[in-house]
């Protein structure tokens, strides 16, 4: 198309998947991506090749994808994962998660619940949940603990936070298998009692939020978010 102004190329990528593996269920969606070059009539035109920056369908593909959350053990000054997941009793867990938010919009990253369990299976008995009512680290009501977030975040999409080490009472094999739910808000989204990282300060006798009002985290007193 010629205008007064500008010269326009005008295409279309067209992806249409072909079903693999189970012809019942589908993975991906067909896509049509339009693609329209402007070029000045009047101007210096290169004879370079055009090496587009931004691949559209790549982005709308990964926009797509569920988020990639992760949940890691760090070491004490929290720089690098831990290599060993042996802890004795006295020393301190240091978890740091994450969500990767790169083809998205800003994200707030929250631990709406943590349980401890013997087994992998998070319905096993014994349990103890130490974060709680949509992130609460009830952990750090106890008295001999001091479990709390950690201020300020390092990113809006990391959460850190730090648990004192502990073991099942009566429990010989002395292993633990901890289960947490991960979740996102929009990073401008205000913090609520949903969205929300608390932590119980004993000196004060309070509840803390690590960001937001004083009173997001007035359910976990409550215990009933």
């Amino acid at each position: 198309q010629v205008t007064s102004d500008v010269l326009v190329y005008s295409t279309s990528l067209n992806y249409k998947p072909v079903p693999t593996g189970n012809p019942v269920v589908v993975r991906s969606s067909p896509a049509t991506v339009p693609i329209e070059c402007h070029y000045p009539r009047r101007s210096n035109v290169s004879s370079n090749g055009v090496r587009p920056t931004w691949v559209p369908f790549h982005s709308t593909l990964s926009s797509k994808e569920k988020l990639p959350f992760s949940l890691h053990l760090m070491n004490d000054d929290w720089s690098t994962e831990r290599d060993s997941t042996t802890f004795q009793l006295g020393e301190v867990l240091h978890f740091q998660a994450r969500v990767n938010a790169e083809n998205h919009v800003p994200l707030r990253l929250f631990v709406d619940s943590c349980v401890a369990t013997p087994t992998p299976d998070r319905s096993s008995s014994p349990q103890y949940t130490f974060i709680d009512f949509s992130g609460c680290l009830v952990d750090g009501q106890l008295d001999d603990a001091t479990s709390t977030f950690i201020s300020p975040r390092p990113r809006q999409d990391v959460l850190q936070f730090a648990v004192d080490v502990f073991k099942f009472a009566g429990d010989s094999s002395n292993l633990i298998y901890i289960t947490c739910h991960l979740k996102v808000s929009l990073a401008d989204q205000a913090p609520d009692p949903l969205n929300k990282a608390c932590s119980f300060s004993k000196t004060s006798n309070l509840w803390t939020p690590l960001e937001g009002t004083q009173d997001v985290c007035s359910c976990c007193k409550m215990r009933s978010c």
